[in-house]
């Protein structure tokens, strides 16, 4: 059966879910996370380099990400948003934390720097549990916040900048260039 074949939970159902889910997070108990997932998630965080499909892929994300933050926390900002009828849901949350382990992938050293966010769940539900999961924030402003990436405006990102432009001409000439 299809997620839009499923029968709709209900909305106050939905509510506890995604409060429950956020308690699950912030506990930081890889178990009590997943056992919210279906065996055959589908899941997509902008802070992670890949899709991640069943709980194996999913642990191995949290383990890293917890690693690196491990005092992460998330907050309900607003929503729960649910289609009329449809086994689906959004909300609107707010994460922090300190980056003080390694970042692994892509291997970052921490820098002890805090960082806040807000950002959405998408979620598509099958069997009471998330079946699909798609987390999207502004990866640049947590990269920038966590000092991964430099400051707007700063000398650096100019620097940072002109290396990129001179990266792109190379490019171009080498594309160009007779064979």
């Amino acid at each position: 059966m299809s997620v839009a074949d499923q029968p709709a939970l209900s909305v106050e159902r939905i509510a506890v879910l995604v409060q429950e889910w956020l308690d699950a997070w912030n506990s930081h108990d890889e178990d009590r996370v997943l056992s919210f997932l279906t065996d055959d998630v589908d899941a997509r965080d902008d802070s992670w380099p890949k899709a991640m499909h069943g709980h194996a892929e999913v642990r191995e994300f949290l383990k890293a990400l917890w690693r690196a933050v491990p005092d992460m926390t998330f907050e309900l900002i607003s929503g729960p948003y649910v289609i009329p009828g449809e086994p689906r849901a959004s909300f609107h949350w707010r994460g922090s934390g300190t980056f003080t382990g390694v970042m692994d992938p892509p291997g970052f050293a921490p820098t002890g720097r805090h960082w806040e966010i807000d950002g959405a769940d998408f979620h598509e539900y099958r069997d009471g549990r998330i079946a699909t999961l798609r987390v999207v924030f502004d990866l640049m402003s947590v990269s920038r916040q966590l000092g991964v990436m430099p400051a707007s405006g700063s000398r650096a990102e100019r620097a940072m900048a002109a290396a990129q432009r001179g990266l792109a001409r190379a490019q171009h000439a080498y594309r160009r260039r007779p064979t």
